[in-house]
């Protein structure tokens, strides 16, 4: 199985511990410990909680919550921060007079991790020293490159996200957003995927306002959604209740949610799903104010031991009131992208700039400079094809893609498409406006030109160590820079020509690179300040070592 393969998940009865020989589990992988509750609770969802510490010989000690799977089932998941030593383990529970929850204890190896998926021999992700971009765990600088499947939980299968993930792999992206359940209140369609209208419930009180009524049965099947990424090195970014558009915009809970509701989903998520690669987008396509989204990342802060990234996404009207918000006073306007900028639980802050035909870079040019510094991309341009297959189409997107990041959001790149976002059955499913939509298949989508384009950044930049890279324009008579002095030097022209960087050692290579295709056109070894492109067309020129 693929999960196997890639040593994902080890599935582990806790009786096992009581015995002489302990698991070997390697690191940064993820053992699952099963417990059994003795009592019965009307909803263990919402009756009960579960966590457990884990400690080794050096005295490092991690706290993990567990999650509810169904019947009187409970199950922990730890990943080994290391790759030697002995681990142990003891549950305790809210109730501690269920013996089946509280008191549990056992061990395991940690071991070296042997295989070739990067995303486990690396470790997970966490926020670069001088909070501008990402690395691993080990120190290795992650570009992000990401896709947006938005409703791929509640609509694919697993043989579809099969074929996207190898696409997507393939043409250089590395992670993807996720709205981990479909979060319409009022959104009707059979209770099935790949099927016209249909979405899988994740719970069965959505329509009603509530998180409480959870189906077990759908996250189990989302684990082997996130298996399928995480084998094909796909960061899965979980985004737990839209706050702003939804899927179809009919009534989104994220703006009405419970506070209390809405931090025991995302705890849940993070119980389930955080001892694998993960980010946290706990606010989507609003101003970051909503029920509940402070409280998450505290939480986040407090119960996440790997402490992954946790961001916002913030909605586009962010200095001017949108038309589409005028007479609706949960759409709330003037946020400047910098709600909770000076909270230690922000990590990372997303731009977007609609869905129009025009480039914008201004919003990550001033969120570049906001302090404290966080790490900043435009999370949502204009999705490909949107407008009925008219706005962002092909090189628009590649355009872009670079654009943002010479204008500082050195965190990475988004991309999006028109019917892959809402993963549209066929083309001709209805249900959307003509703004959000194009006449193809969330396969079909796949294929589009801009996607290739928005990869091929990732595949460019492969390698390249982009730790707390700056923009410095000031050092190229202004025109676009990015660099890390004496180290790396990143440039972005549209039209070719011309550019001068000051002190650039002679030591390093410089490449002119077709931003199109990915190859090299001219290379060579630093001898001047001046670099000429080989001609007009766009040309990206990497200096490194």
């Amino acid at each position: 199985m693929v999960f196997l393969k890639y040593a994902v998940i080890w599935c582990v009865p806790f009786a096992l511990f009581s015995q002489n020989t302990a698991p070997k589990i390697p690191q940064w992988n993820t053992v699952e410990l099963n417990l059994k509750a003795e009592n019965n609770y009307n909803n263990p969802y919402t009756d009960v909680d579960v966590w457990a510490q884990f400690y080794n010989a050096k005295g490092d000690t991690l706290v993990r919550p567990a999650f509810w799977d169904g019947d009187n089932s409970w199950k922990l998941r730890f990943s080994p921060p290391d790759s030697t030593g002995r681990w142990q383990w003891r549950s305790s529970c809210s109730n501690d007079q269920d013996k089946g929850l509280h008191g549990v204890s056992g061990a395991f190896f940690a071991t070296t991790y042997l295989g070739e998926n990067k995303l486990l021999r690396e470790g997970p992700l966490q926020i670069s020293p001088g909070k501008r971009n990402l690395i691993h765990e080990s120190g290795k600088s992650f570009l992000m490159t990401a896709d947006t499947p938005w409703a791929l939980p509640f609509r694919a299968t697993k043989e579809q996200a099969r074929i996207y993930a190898k696409n997507r792999r393939e043409k250089g992206f590395n992670m993807v957003l996720l709205m981990t359940l479909q979060p319409d209140t009022q959104a009707k369609g059979p209770n099935k995927r790949n099927t016209d209208q249909g979405f899988k419930r994740a719970f069965k009180d959505i329509s009603l306002g509530h998180l409480n009524q959870i189906n077990v049965s759908y996250f189990q099947y989302f684990d082997g959604l996130v298996d399928i990424l995480i084998a094909n090195e796909l960061v899965p970014v979980f985004q737990p209740v839209f706050q702003g558009f939804g899927w179809k915009g009919l009534a989104v809970l994220g703006t009405s949610v419970q506070p209390e509701e809405y931090v025991r989903y995302v705890k849940y998520l993070l119980a389930r799903y955080g001892s694998n690669p993960a980010l946290w987008l706990i606010s989507a396509d609003h101003d970051g104010n909503d029920p509940g989204v402070e409280l998450s990342g505290e939480m986040l802060q407090q119960w996440d031991c790997y402490q992954q990234p946790v961001g916002l996404h913030y909605s586009p009207c962010d200095d001017f009131v949108a038309e589409w918000s005028k007479n609706d006073p949960n759409k709330r306007c003037m946020h400047f992208n910098k709600s909770h900028q000076d909270k230690e639980w922000v990590d990372f802050q997303w731009a977007q700039t609609g869905h129009g035909k025009t480039h914008q870079y201004h919003k990550v040019a001033a969120m570049y400079d906001n302090v404290p510094t966080k790490a900043v991309a435009n999370g949502e341009p204009t999705y490909e094809g949107m407008n009925g297959g008219q706005n962002g189409c092909g090189w628009w997107q590649g355009q872009d893609a670079w654009m943002q990041l010479m204008y500082g959001g050195t965190m990475g790149i988004v991309y999006g498409a028109a019917s892959l976002w809402q993963w549209k059955i066929t083309g001709a499913e209805t249900g959307w406006d003509p703004w959000s939509d194009q006449m193809v298949s969330w396969e079909e989508a796949l294929h589009l030109d801009g996607a290739t384009y928005a990869g091929t950044v990732g595949k460019i930049l492969k390698g390249v160590d982009f730790t707390d890279i700056q923009k410095r324009w000031d050092m190229a008579n202004g025109k676009p820079l990015l660099m890390k002095e004496g180290e790396v030097y990143l440039s972005y022209l549209e039209n070719g020509g011309k550019i001068t960087i000051e002190n650039v050692p002679q030591k390093l290579n410089y490449r002119w690179i077709d931003p199109r295709t990915g190859i090299p056109k001219k290379i060579g070894k630093v001898t001047s300040n001046t670099f000429s492109a080989p001609n007009t067309d766009p040309w990206v020129l990497l200096i490194t070592f």
